[in-house]
């Protein structure tokens, strides 16, 4: 819940206020430097008014004199998604990014929300796209991207310099003469530009294999030249190669296939050209960037000699089918500067799909020009899939899998036994893992092993796991007393602690933990004395001089047995912490809690804490009592 207090808009003094409003409707006549000329306590009331633009503008200057625009980019970040969204950004620098990469994509492509509505005067200029063009890093390409290559070429300039990340969110049909903009636009910003990570939000494969070719992997296997053949081949070939006849080379999608460099020169076409034969019906269809990149820039602007290559060092896929998988299994063995691999499913991968992954995955680890280090895969049919990926990537430095076990249908998953599998297993360079698991029953044993082959490991995520009848977990952080020392991050969530207190407290004695998260754990369920067992657990922890986030949410740690911190308690918490302030500020998440029971005291709550602490808050509605019943069964 948004506190009012704190707002500017609402409490500002009428006349103050509409000189604030006056001087953002005619910024450009009162100028900038009687905006700088103002005290310091004005400057800061008036930035919450300021447009994206002016606060742009102003940032650099009021930076010099050691004034932060954040107030300004929270308040523009408030007016789009509403109080009760929560803007956890902590530097100017963040905020900024945060406004400027979604109202990009709304401006750029002519969406529109009711803030773009209100402000329409302000953001569909020129200088607005411009000015969000030099903050954003990551660049969402669907269709239409036709301006790009016409009245808006300057900011595919800038776009070039600045992206870090391309994201391709639209199925691209490579049989349209708008697919050809889209490409060029892609070749642009991979090979010519800074961007060396793509996100594919769609299941293309033909587009995939268009994107890994010639930018990472040096092997071109009939997979991928039969994906880029599927549509259209012959029509494509022959229009592809008339095109570069006409151009002055003899390359189109036959070079793409073959040798990544030719020698000719030639000589750029205009875009009249192109649009003529367009409306003759004639095809003029090229996968080649290097017939793309000429067929596009304007008369007089085409590189010299041939383009470069770039380098894809992520690759992160959201919705990874077996076509995709197939393609990407094709390039893995010799995609060695592939740094970091997302694979993502909303069904569960087959197990042979994995095994045809791990396969890939292993040849390209054999090499010791791999590069692979970070690897993310959900959803997996079952646990032992993750030990697979592992033997097959034993470089990896950080592993995140999601693992969902199907009821029905046989494994084919080929069982070795551990005893065996771990005297032949060597030290792991694995630092941070997470696995989330929905399954029955887990192995705690392959976690475990993991842990033990693994002396550099740092972070540790588990969710959702579940063990035998009479099983514990306190294996578990007997094994992180014992085998790693260097832990910096435990975040264990819906999982089952109540009788592992004896090892909680040994694992504290002598670590190097900084961040210690127990969400949803039943922490103190089996406890005799409950208070006795939280005095020392937080004698513990008030132990680890490292500690500095801690989370316990969702515990039921409170005499009432509720996981939500009630306005009454909320309040009690700021009086103690007013009496007992602490060093630094803290960082304090309060979302999702029923603030608006007694609004009066959480409002007297929040207005106490915040000289101590950050708040993150977010609106509640007690209506919705279904929520409360059922995280109080």
């Amino acid at each position: 819940m948004q506190d009012t207090a704190n707002d500017p808009k609402a409490e500002a003094p009428c006349l103050k206020r509409i000189c604030f409003q006056a001087v953002r409707r005619h910024f450009a006549a009162v100028g900038s430097e009687a905006v700088l000329g103002l005290p310091t306590p004005l400057i800061k009331d008036l930035l919450p008014y300021l447009t994206v633009c002016q606060l742009d503008e102003l940032q650099p200057p009021l930076n010099q004199r050691g004034l932060s625009t954040h107030s300004g980019w929270i308040g523009v970040l408030q007016d789009m998604c509403g109080p009760n969204h929560v803007t956890d950004f902590d530097t100017e620098e963040e905020a900024k990014h945060e406004v400027m990469r979604l109202l990009f994509t709304l401006v750029f492509y002519g969406f529109t929300n009711p803030f773009v509505k209100r402000n329409i005067a302000n953001l569909n200029t020129p200088s607005f796209l411009w000015a969000a063009a030099k903050c954003i890093k990551h660049f969402l390409l669907t269709t239409p991207v036709e301006s790009l290559t016409a009245e808006r070429r300057p900011l595919l300039n800038l776009l070039e310099k600045r992206i870090w990340s391309v994201g391709i969110s639209q199925s691209i049909d490579i049989s349209k003469r708008r697919t050809q903009t889209a490409l060029y636009v892609l070749h642009r910003l991979l090979d010519h530009g800074a961007a060396k990570k793509v996100v594919v939000h769609v299941q293309c494969p033909i587009v995939l294999a268009w994107i890994l070719h010639g930018r990472g992997s040096q092997d071109v296997n009939p997979d991928l030249k039969d994906l880029l053949n599927s549509k259209k081949a012959s029509c494509i070939s022959q229009a592809a190669s008339a095109s570069g006849d006409r151009a002055g080379g003899g390359s189109a999608l036959g070079s793409a296939l073959g040798p990544r460099a030719t020698e000719e020169q030639v000589t750029p076409c205009k875009r009249s050209k192109l649009d003529s034969a367009e409306e003759s019906g004639k095809a003029n269809f090229t996968l080649d960037p290097q017939v793309l990149c000429r067929t596009f820039s304007p008369c007089g602007g085409a590189p010299a000699g041939v383009c470069p290559w770039g380098r894809i060092d992520c690759l992160d896929i959201r919705q990874c089918g077996s076509d995709s998988l197939r393609v990407l299994n094709s390039a893995l063995p010799t995609f060695f500067c592939l740094r970091s691999l997302t694979l993502h499913s909303f069904l569960t991968f087959r197990d042979s799909d994995v095994l045809l992954l791990a396969r890939a995955l292993k040849q390209l680890s054999e090499s010791s020009r791999s590069a692979l280090t970070d690897l993310s895969i959900s959803v997996l049919p079952c646990i032992r899939l993750v030990e697979v990926l592992l033997d097959a990537s034993p470089r990896l430095t950080a592993l995140h899998v999601e693992v969902q076990t199907l009821m029905w249908g046989p494994r084919t998953v080929p069982h070795r036994p551990r005893t065996v599998e771990s005297n032949k297993s060597g030290p792991l360079p694995l630092e941070k893992l997470d696995i989330k698991v929905a399954e029955l029953q887990t192995d705690l044993d392959f976690v475990t092993s993991v842990l033990r082959r693994s002396p550099h490991f740092s972070a540790l995520h588990l969710a959702g796991m579940r063990l035998p009848t009479g099983s514990s977990l306190g294996q578990l952080f007997t094994t992180l007393s014992e085998s790693n020392p260097l832990l910096r991050s435990l975040h264990l969530e819906d999982m089952k602690l109540s009788d592992c207190l004896p090892e909680i407290l040994n694992l504290l004695r002598d670590c190097k933990l900084e961040e210690l998260r127990f969400s949803d754990c039943r922490l103190a369920e089996q406890w005799r004395d409950r208070e006795e067992g939280l005095q020392r657990l937080v004698a513990a922890l008030r132990a680890v001089p490292s500690l500095h986030t801690l989370s316990l949410a969702n515990n039921r740690l409170a005499n009432n047995v509720s996981n939500f911190i009630q306005p009454a308690e909320l309040l009690e918490f700021a009086k103690r912490l007013r009496t007992h302030p602490p060093r630094h500020r803290l960082t304090l998440d309060l979302r999702v809690n029923p603030g608006d029971r007694d609004p009066d005291k959480w409002t007297a709550a929040l207005k106490r804490l915040r000289p101590f602490c950050v708040l993150l808050v977010k609106g509640w509605s007690s209506t919705d009592t279904m929520a409360d019943h059922v995280s109080n069964m």
